[in-house]
């Protein structure tokens, strides 16, 4: 059987994605007829049809779904192979792909990204800010290199790199009971009305977690989309919420009139780098990695391994 060229592999990977012929030949930056042609060699050369087409919509086949993951395993061979050529002249020269995770982005980024530029000058750094299973599919599908975020989600079988502990604090209204106390105590929080983000975020998973092991309960009328919102929130008087430690210099201020205070049950998340376990790039991430942990926001503690 003669191999597949590149190109349609490409046209395939970007079909699938889009399910329309006029989005994914602009994705390959080829007409619609060009697509068109290349999917029918294809599909030529394969023996077997991957597209379902009409006038209204595009669906893969059975065999379609099938091939799909190797077309992407194909392609991310060949970012490798150009990936492992230009790391032997430079190990971080050309450009990177990096998801950060929105409860993490605001605090660590504006801390490292002049850093980078100045030690790094040949390296492009892209930024995607996304939350977590957003981000470790794009990682697994080849879309980014590498995610910075919170280890304790769900990762599949991405190849992790511990970089810091984030603990939890306790933010409260200065006037509210708890403020007075050095520590947040589980029987502090017992009936307490805990704000907290949305459904897609880690932490608000991770702090549900605290919340039903010390007998809180969230204000069920309001979720946020932010740290921002919930500091502001709890400022005017509206229940507790927990806070990441690297996000308190940042979104708690004097005239907030809040306490932030440590939990006597310690409780934390783990910050960390996440790429594919078959990537050519590892001495890239790491380099990335500790300059990451050089500047890790105050309030963490750096766990990260050694390079080898």
């Amino acid at each position: 059987m003669d191999r597949p060229a590149l190109r349609q592999l490409e046209c395939v990977v970007a079909l699938a994605e889009h399910l329309s012929f006029r989005k994914a030949a602009e994705a390959c930056f080829i007409s619609q007829p060009a697509l068109s042609l290349q999917l029918q060699q294809l599909e030529r050369v394969l023996g077997t049809q991957l597209f379902e087409r009409d006038r209204r919509r595009v669906l893969l086949t059975p065999a379609g779904s099938e091939l799909l993951p190797h077309a992407r395993a194909a392609l991310h061979a060949i970012d490798g192979f150009v990936h492992a050529a230009a790391t032997l002249r430079d190990p971080l020269a050309g450009t990177l792909r990096l998801g950060v995770i929105p409860t993490v982005a605001p605090y660590v980024l504006p801390g490292v990204i002049g850093v980078l530029r100045k030690r790094f000058p040949k390296l492009r750094l892209l930024l995607r800010e996304d939350q977590t299973a957003h981000l470790v599919a794009q990682v697994q599908e080849g879309k980014l290199d590498l995610a910075l975020l919170a280890l304790e989600a769900e990762l599949g079988t991405l190849a992790t790199f511990p970089l810091y502990s984030d603990p939890f604090v306790l933010a409260a209204p200065a006037g509210h009971a708890i403020a007075a106390r050095k520590q947040a105590r589980d029987e502090d929080l017992a009936s307490e009305e805990v704000l907290l983000l949305e459904d897609g975020h880690c932490l608000r998973e991770q702090a549900l977690s605290i919340c039903s092991r010390a007998g809180a309960r969230e204000l069920g009328d309001f979720r946020a989309t932010s740290l921002n919102t919930l500091v502001r929130m709890v400022a005017s008087g509206t229940g507790v919420t927990l806070l990441p430690a690297m996000a308190i210099a940042s979104e708690v201020h004097a005239q907030d009139r809040l306490v932030t205070l440590p939990l006597a049950r310690r409780a934390s998340r783990t910050i960390g780098l996440v790429w594919r376990a078959s990537t050519t790039r590892r001495a890239t991430f790491e380099l990335l990695a500790e300059v990451l942990v050089e500047f890790a926001p105050k309030g963490t503690l750096s766990i990260a391994r050694a390079r080898r």
